[in-house]
């Protein structure tokens, strides 16, 4: 049973890889301040946020609703991660860390959703 949603797991750590991300998308050239490093900076924080509004939702459609909107830009995140990485952006030890994380989220979002689904949490 969760009181606040920053006790769900999965948004700890997409939370996680928001920080990591910001921390990496520093380094980024100034040609793609409005560019990748804004998309990917958007996409990032947009994870835990819909994480966190969902979390409020009365009716188990309009969690998964929002819920599936942080899904989309974990997946959205895993492209720009690629692209980064193929462009020379980041650093190979960089993208290991991001991925991994980046993981981690995805697999705790994932099951939180098959919890809702499986009527598994109550708040």
């Amino acid at each position: 049973m969760t009181l606040r949603f920053e006790d769900i797991l999965a948004w700890q750590k997409a939370y996680d890889f928001v920080l990591l991300t910001y921390k990496a998308l520093s380094a980024y050239p100034e040609e793609e301040k409005y560019g990748l490093r804004s998309q990917f900076q958007r996409a990032a924080v947009s994870i835990p946020a819909n994480i966190a509004e969902g979390y409020k939702r009365i009716g188990k459609a309009d969690k998964l609703h929002f819920l599936n909107f942080a899904q989309g830009s974990l997946e959205e995140c895993r492209c720009y991660l690629h692209l980064s990485k193929d462009l020379g952006y980041i650093e190979e030890d960089t993208y290991r860390q991001l991925y991994i994380s980046l993981e981690e989220a995805s697999k705790l979002l994932n099951g939180y959703c098959r919890g809702i689904i499986n009527n598994a949490f109550e708040k």
